[in-house]
């Protein structure tokens, strides 16, 4: 029997979890097969990545200080992926917010530790957004096609950190090493429970942007227009310009999330301070559906996968890149089932009002 795709006009909570849930323990017990070819045991496996990520006090630390730039770019990019803009620049607009605030760490580093730590977070904030306006205004004005556009600015942005890498920031004193000055204890974000306030930031932020979008006139505008732009353009909404101060918005959050890499994390500029995460949100912000308070949840899932991943390498010896093929199919299934909550298939039999019977 031949069967068709068809969009679902609506699906219940209940159901939606089923999808969910049965998507996870197929993961589970796909990767349990790989697992097995492997010659290790798959439950102590399991048991070792849940260890590796919330096994201690250091462990879940660090879980949540890789959760925190995922959370904040996630943000970031939800606000133009509701737009049906689909920024895919996050990467770049985090390694430009890194550059903007190191310039007056590097520039300032005695400071006031207030003073010095605004004025990055501003810089921060201000470059993301103009590195995200780029692509924003070619759209705008001439309609370019914003994925290529935001996925070559990346690498520009990459390569001008590298550059100053080993060029004209780079460090004098580090015996021809090419690396970046550290910064001063006046441009380090300070911590509080044992971890960078980068966290604190992060649970405002979700709040912030969930009223935004739910409450706000230009969040109501944003999600009009990500249904239709005619609908927008019948409504008396400025096309142009919800487009430019969206992707201002959405540039700005993933160039504090790089303010606080280079501040907390790496304490310096360097082209890992990004360590991919403009890439990685891409996948939290569709796994949240784009909501703000399911961001949260899935960029701490995701982040510890990665604590977990690493974990299991050491403990089992597993390469690298068999922790990564675990963390792959796992998202495989999630992602997948994204596609069955969206979608149904459908009977393609001869008896047209028949048709919706053989939804699955």
């Amino acid at each position: 029997m031949l069967y068709k795709v068809v969009k679902r006009s609506e699906i219940t909570q209940g159901k939606s979890f089923g999808i969910r849930t049965a998507a996870i323990i197929l993961a589970l017990l796909t990767s349990a097969v790989f697992i097995m070819i492997l010659n290790l045991n798959p439950l102590e496996v399991y048991a070792s990545l849940i260890k590796g990520a919330f096994g201690s006090n250091y462990r879940i630390k660090q879980t949540i200080i890789t959760a925190i730039p995922l959370v904040i770019t996630s943000l970031g990019i939800a606000i133009a992926f509701k737009m049906k803009f689909w920024n895919i620049g996050g990467e770049g607009q985090i390694m430009m917010g890194a550059f903007a605030a190191s310039f007056f760490a590097l520039r300032y580093p005695d400071l006031p530790k207030p003073i010095l730590l605004s004025l990055m977070m501003i810089a921060g904030m201000v470059a993301g957004g103009l590195w995200a306006l780029i692509p924003a205004f070619f759209k705008a004005q001439w309609e370019t096609n914003e994925t290529i556009i935001t996925l070559m600015m990346n690498y520009i942005a990459i390569k001008w950190v590298t550059y100053l890498q080993y060029g004209p920031w780079r460090d004098k004193g580090a015996l021809g090493f090419p690396k970046i000055p550290n910064f001063s204890d006046n441009a380090i974000l300070p911590n509080f429970l044992g971890i960078h306030i980068g966290w604190i930031f992060a649970l405002i932020l979700i709040i912030v942007v969930y009223i935004f979008m739910k409450h706000s006139k230009l969040g109501y505008e944003i999600a009009v227009l990500g249904e239709s732009e005619n609908t927008a353009r019948y409504a008396g909404i400025n096309v142009k310009r919800t487009i430019i101060i969206a992707l201002l918005i959405s540039g700005g959050l993933c160039g504090l999330a790089g303010m606080i890499q280079a501040s907390a994390v790496s304490n310096t500029l360097n082209v890992e301070v990004s360590g991919g995460v403009g890439f990685t949100a891409i996948i939290t912000t569709w796994l949240a559906s784009l909501s703000a308070p399911f961001i949260l949840l899935a960029s701490i899932l995701f982040a510890a996968l990665i604590q977990g991943g690493s974990f299991i390498q050491t403990a089992f010896g597993i390469p690298a890149a068999a922790a990564m093929i675990l963390e792959g199919m796992i998202l495989f299934f999630v992602l997948g089932s994204e596609f069955f909550i969206k979608y149904k298939l459908t009977k393609n039999g001869s008896a047209k009002s028949a048709a919706g019977k053989g939804e699955i």
